[in-house]
């Protein structure tokens, strides 16, 4: 009789947004430039990302951090994150919550740790008692006040912009980011995600805008923004979302609004907060920018893989 495949993970959530880090018990994908290896955890393994982060292991909103040697000079690890639909670029809260779960297991001490992603490389330093920042990769507006039109024949204006991922980033919409109102939010922006791809509107070199970010006036007066994220797989973030606020400070410096080495508070439609600044404007106008937040482990387990459950890879589409 066949034993079950064990995959060792950790779970833990940053201001609301959990991540699972596959610890031990994932494939090997070699020792290739993470972008390659990337493509082949997409074309042969898709079955083990669904099986770690679908029903009934999982959950739509649950992100998942696949743990690889580097390739890169100077890189602890490399690391893929994935969700119920595929593979990310890049993912803020997952680091922040990756590194938290490396130093609750002692894997690391605080300091500055680099990180090498399918999209360039990222610095984070673990600041102690659960508290990370994270200097993100080169981020840019790419568009401004682009107009896509709703099945209904409403218009919503938008910027595009990349912070490790591609957004639309709307400001005018007349909804209330609450929790109240999630179900209303989520069809809006999924509205908005559509009708960018009937369009044709993407990122540049035709990159897919696969994360929608309303923005709104905070709750609590020390923070500047409030926001509602749809990521890719439907589903709605918890956190402030670390590459949206990203993407929204490159924003702001295209638009004269921030400038270097202000702080930006950004508050998630739960209320938790990322702390962010510019730290570097670079001669292209791209930003550098560094995101800071709080994540806790939740749990330590075993996972167990077993050819003979139907529902073994998780439940697809």
């Amino acid at each position: 009789m066949t034993q079950p495949h064990r995959v060792e993970v950790v779970d833990s959530h940053t201001g609301g947004e959990p991540t699972r880090v596959v610890l031990s018990g994932g494939p090997d994908l070699g020792r290739g430039p993470l972008a390659q290896r990337r493509q082949l955890f997409e074309r042969e393994w898709d079955h083990f990302r669904s099986a770690i982060v679908n029903e009934p292991r999982g959950s739509d909103v649950l992100v998942g951090a696949l743990l690889c040697p580097s390739s890169e000079p100077g890189c602890i690890a490399g690391v893929i994150f994935f969700n119920n639909v595929g593979t990310l670029n890049m993912c803020g809260h997952g680091m922040i919550g990756l590194v938290v779960t490396l130093a609750e297991f002692g894997m690391i001490q605080p300091g500055r740790h680099r990180f090498e992603t399918p999209v360039g490389v990222v610095e984070a330093e673990y600041l102690g008692k659960n508290r990370v920042t994270v200097e993100n990769v080169p981020s840019y507006q790419y568009r401004k006040n682009v107009r896509t039109v709703l099945p209904d024949g409403r218009q919503v204006q938008g910027d595009i912009a990349w912070g490790g991922n591609w957004f639309f980033l709307v400001e005018e919409h007349g909804l209330e980011l609450d929790l109240g109102h999630v179900e209303e939010l989520t069809a809006f922006t999924w509205e908005i995600r559509q009708a960018l791809e009937r369009q044709g509107l993407t990122g540049d070199r035709g990159g897919v805008i696969d994360h929608i970010e309303l923005f709104g006036p905070p709750r609590d007066a020390r923070n500047h923004s409030r926001n509602f994220v749809l990521c890719p797989g439907k589903a709605y973030d918890r956190s402030p979302c670390g590459t949206g606020t990203s993407a929204k400070l490159a924003c702001l410096v295209a638009d004269g609004k921030l400038r270097q080495g202000e702080v930006w508070r950004q508050e998630s439609i739960l209320g938790s907060v990322f702390e962010a600044e510019v730290v570097r404007i670079l001669e292209d106008g791209k930003i550098v920018p560094r995101i800071t937040g709080t994540a806790h482990v939740t749990s330590h387990a075993t996972l167990l893989l077993d050819p003979e459950d139907p529902f073994c890879w998780g439940i697809r589409p």
